[in-house]
């Protein structure tokens, strides 16, 4: 079975053949030279004529294809869609005839697919979402009361076969003016008209000089302006749709494809075709029904609460700060990694801090001094599921965090982390998810690089096994989480004394051992204070064969945590004070006592920034489980530049 595309747009879509539901064969010199079953177009649009015609001449079905009604992130122009609508007999903005749509929409529901159609609902107004969702939400003073009147680009389709006309539009301002005479009526217009880059069915002048009538020709997301109107005036705009979502009162002034079914106030009759339904009638078809959804992570049909998920998830992340963000002090192999962590936000690159705005939102690396009372700081670092390799390695993160406060390592102050370990409420729902998480990082023996190749065996005359995570000694988490003990060795010799009999395993820091960091001092002698130097092991297998992890500050005691291991904490990293650890040091500032799932659920799930490698959009931890476990079993992390990058470092660091 293959349908036949003579549009070179639709062949270039991703996944059309998943969407489609079958294979494609795309015509040559506007012909198809094997057998199909079907002929696909876009929609009614004159460029599918071709294709209308080549069907009808073959007596093959013709499938309209358009844009779902929860279409991307992005607008057309600038990303494939993640959801069409393929329709044998018709399209749905076409009330001339009837389509697939106006089919279902009639259909009794079940018990259970009611209830999943309000929750479906309920999550596309927790979630925000529309049509196309790049753009920030409207944030300027709207009307107390008022009306919102929506115009539609001149010479769309819908409208003509939506049976309406420029003349629609008048009426439809008009009507909105007499019928809520205590109301702004609040137009519309589409931004490019206001711009003159395109005509709307508006004079925009002329709506400017009505009383009552306030011109709105910002790029802005709609659902601000849907949800806090009396009602909407619309003739066959998808918004339409979108305010029944939003239980908005709508008024219709042509016959858009939610139309004529007892849900709106029309203007016109509707045809008979069609009946009185209740709104989850509607909403079923239109959003389960009849769309097909592609999940942009993993390239595979969906349904629509997964990919209305992913889309709240971008719109959420993409809100987070101001529209623009400066940010100082990042290599050029930063820069894109800083945008694309900030996407939704326009990001700045300034030569140093102190030129920021005032007002403003600044990005800097790592643990950073205040620039001033009124810029606010946004302190990037590595999460803690990094990558498959080093950062130093060049290896792009799959994970960052980006703090307010302070920084998550650094115990003299508290960070964003401390304060929602301190008080977040978690509850059993995120605490059952953090649960699943912790226990597929386990299984997976994943930990925040991934590296490491050879096996490392428990002897079998060992008794109790302790191991020693080293750390680069100048890193900042040492200066500031570190108020005792700040030596690898010290921490080694201290282990020892405390544990005569133990099996002590020390392991260099990865970067150490890459010479891409300097050794700490004196731990050259490490073997005079431990058993066994372990170099090469992968540190989650490593931890499951040992009984207990003696830390300064190091990833690993968290990594241990994850794994039911035994922690003592000599130094003060993030993960001590809540009840878990053994603390040599304690913050006193921290006095909650947590579950190890609800430590999990603020490290891993509500703290970091998770972006995957497949879509480069904000994505969850569960993912990026996916992702590293995938990467790691095809790539070793090594890059072909790295012994060239590790040697210039060497040089640089014997030079200063």
């Amino acid at each position: 079975m293959a349908v036949g595309v003579f549009s070179g747009g639709m062949l270039r879509i991703p996944h059309l053949e998943k969407l489609l539901g079958s294979a494609v064969m795309p015509s040559r010199l506007g012909k198809l030279f094997h057998p199909v079953t079907a002929v696909a177009g876009w929609g009614r649009k004159p460029t599918s004529l071709h294709a209308r015609r080549y069907a009808q001449r073959h007596g093959l079905p013709y499938l309209a294809v358009e844009d779902g009604f929860l279409r991307s992130v992005g607008l057309g122009s600038q990303e494939p869609p993640l959801s069409v609508v393929v329709d044998d007999l018709g399209i749905y903005y076409d009330a001339t005839r009837p389509s697939r749509l106006e089919a279902l929409i009639p259909r009794s529901l079940s018990d259970e697919e009611s209830v999943r159609t309000h929750e479906l609902i309920a999550a596309w107004r927790a979630g925000r979402v529309s049509k196309y969702n790049s753009l920030r939400e409207y944030v300027g003073d709207l009307p107390q009361r008022y009306v919102l009147v929506v115009d539609q680009t001149y010479g769309d389709a819908a409208i003509e076969y939506g049976l309406a006309g420029a003349d629609s539009f008048q009426r439809m301002l008009q009507a909105a003016l007499e019928e809520h005479p205590d109301c702004t009526v609040l137009v519309k217009v589409h931004p490019d008209v206001f711009a003159g880059k395109k005509r709307g069915y508006f004079d925009v002048a002329a709506l400017s000089a009505m009383p009552r009538v306030q011109v709105l020709a910002v790029d802005a997301h709609p659902v601000r302006l849907l949800e806090s109107a009396q009602a909407v005036y619309v003739v066959t705009s998808q918004m339409g749709f979108e305010a029944l979502l939003w239980g908005r009162p709508v008024r219709v002034f042509g016959m858009p494809f939610y139309a004529g079914w007892g849900l709106t106030q029309d203007a016109l009759a509707a045809p008979s075709r069609r009946e009185t339904v209740k709104l989850e009638q509607l909403v079923f078809a239109a959003l389960v029904a009849y769309p097909r959804y592609i999940d942009p992570e993993t390239g595979e049909r969906c349904e629509a609460e997964t990919l209305l998920a992913h889309i709240a998830l971008q719109r959420r992340m993409r809100s987070r700060f101001l529209a623009i963000v400066y940010a100082a002090g990042f290599s050029p192999y930063k820069k894109p990694i800083v945008r694309d962590y900030l996407q939704g936000s326009e990001v700045r690159f300034l030569r140093r801090p102190q030129d920021v705005p005032p007002g403003s939102v600044l990005a800097l690396w790592g643990r950073q001094e205040r620039v001033g009372h009124d810029v606010r700081l946004l302190q990037l670092e590595d999460g803690f599921l990094r990558s498959v390799g080093l950062g130093a390695d060049l290896i792009r993160p799959v994970s960052w965090v980006m703090d307010g406060r302070g920084m998550y390592f650094d115990a003299t102050s508290p960070s964003d982390l401390e304060v929602l370990l301190q008080n977040e409420e978690f509850g059993e729902g995120l605490c059952a998810r953090a649960k699943q998480l912790r226990e597929r990082i386990v299984s997976a023996g994943l930990t925040k690089y991934n590296v490491g190749a050879t096996h490392w065996q428990r002897p079998t005359e060992a008794g109790t096994v302790i191991l020693v995570p080293g750390q680069v000694e100048t890193d900042a988490s040492i200066a500031y989480g570190a108020p005792g003990i700040r030596r690898n060795i010290d921490l080694l010799r201290t282990v020892r004394e405390a544990n005569p009999d133990a099996y002590v395993l020390y392991k260099p820091h990865p970067d150490v051992l890459a010479k891409l960091r300097a050794q700490g001092q004196g731990e050259a002698e490490a073997l005079r204070w431990c058993d066994e130097v372990v170099t090469d092991a992968a540190m989650g297998e490593l931890l499951q064969q040992v009984d207990a992890v003696h830390v300064l500050t190091s990833l690993a005691g968290f990594e241990a945590l994850l794994r039911g291991k035994l922690v003592t904490c000599h130094g003060q990293p993030f993960y001590a004070g809540w009840g878990l650890t053994t603390d040599v040091v304690p913050v006193t500032r921290r006095t909650r006592q947590l579950t190890l799932d609800e430590l999990v659920a603020g490290v891993l799930i509500r703290y970091p920034v998770y972006l995957s490698r497949v879509t480069n959009r904000y994505t969850s931890p569960e993912r990026v489980l996916d992702e590293l476990r995938a990467w790691r079993d095809r790539d070793t992390g090594v890059r072909w530049w790295s012994p060239f990058y590790r040697w210039i470092r060497g040089v640089l660091a014997k030079v200063h």
